[in-house]
């Protein structure tokens, strides 16, 4: 549960500043109770963090509130690139995406914020950017 103390520590050191949690809703095969419980963390921590639901598109942008609840999808394609693109042009200052880290990303994307892979799975692959946190 080390993660649970990083991760409170990433958050609080960015007290402030434009934040959104992107949880790509792509495949109900990940831990839905372990994501709804980080989306709990992030409303009770940041309630003015943006909450994306993403996979190959955007489905809803909304600030974290009471209630909120993910709405995920069984055909497993997931692209990063909208929902990073989308991050950029609002000025959002730090992402933390929720994947495993399996969808389409381009190779040269680059990014001007901090990104943060909150990995639910065992298997964690490489990130082309950002940093990654196993979250399981």
């Amino acid at each position: 549960m080390k993660w649970h103390k990083n991760l409170l520590k990433i958050i609080q050191d960015r007290k402030g500043k434009k934040l959104a949690l992107i949880v790509d809703t792509s495949t109900t095969e990940t831990k839905t109770d372990l994501i709804a419980n980080i989306v709990t963390f992030f409303k009770e921590l940041t309630p003015e963090t943006t909450l994306v639901q993403a996979d190959f598109k955007i489905r809803s942008t909304n600030l974290i509130t009471e209630g909120t609840e993910i709405k995920y999808h069984t055909h497993g394609k997931a692209s990063y690139t909208l929902a990073l693109e989308w991050a950029e042009e609002e000025n959002i200052e730090t992402v933390f995406y929720i994947t495993d880290l399996t969808g389409f990303l381009p190779e040269d994307m680059q990014v001007p914020y901090e990104v943060y892979w909150l990995v639910p799975t065992e298997f964690v692959p490489k990130a082309p950017f950002g940093k990654v946190m196993k979250i399981v």
